[in-house]
């Protein structure tokens, strides 16, 4: 939905019919699983050229608990569970235009529990990738939305400072 807002510039100009996006909350889950393995999509999406690559996602419910979305999300979309989650951060996708907030999720530990629930609507490919293939992919521009490659760039980074 969008909303035409009122905004107040710091200058004290006035903005009016400011565009304001409103869509939900939405969770990006890195997963790797318990031999390393990162759990992946190979898939497409309707605003993408092509085919990306994808880590798991999708939106928060309402007055759901974001942690609690991504653990829903893994398992749905993956049938995986995971026994360590890390919190990325969570970050607004436009900070001009609203779009939602991105809650950002590392879950280690992943390892499959159940057959995959997925109500999504795209085509895709469950993968299972080595760090050397997602750190090549991320630099080969395969994770082709901003919030999955942010996502990927956090969840390694924390990684690697872990050791």
């Amino acid at each position: 939905m969008v909303e035409d807002h009122t905004v107040e510039l710091p200058d004290g100009r006035i903005m009016r019919e400011w565009p304001w996006i409103i869509t939900p909350d939405y969770v990006i889950v890195v997963a790797v699983t318990t031999d390393g393995q990162f759990v992946c999509f190979r898939q497409v999406k309707y605003a993408i050229e092509g085919w990306s690559l994808a880590p798991i996602g999708g939106y928060i419910e309402r007055r759901e608990d974001p942690r609690l979305a991504a653990e829903r999300e893994l398992l749905e979309e993956s049938g995986h569970l995971a026994s360590e989650w890390i919190d990325l951060g969570h970050y607004p996708v436009d900070g001009n235009r609203g779009a939602g907030t991105a809650h950002l999720f590392l879950a280690r530990g992943a390892y499959h529990a159940a057959d995959v629930e997925s109500d999504d609507l795209e085509e895709q490919e469950l993968l299972f990738l080595s760090a050397t293939e997602v750190r090549a992919a991320l630099w080969a521009g395969q994770f082709k939305l901003l919030p999955w490659a942010a996502g990927v760039s956090l969840a390694l980074q924390h990684l690697e400072q872990q050791g």
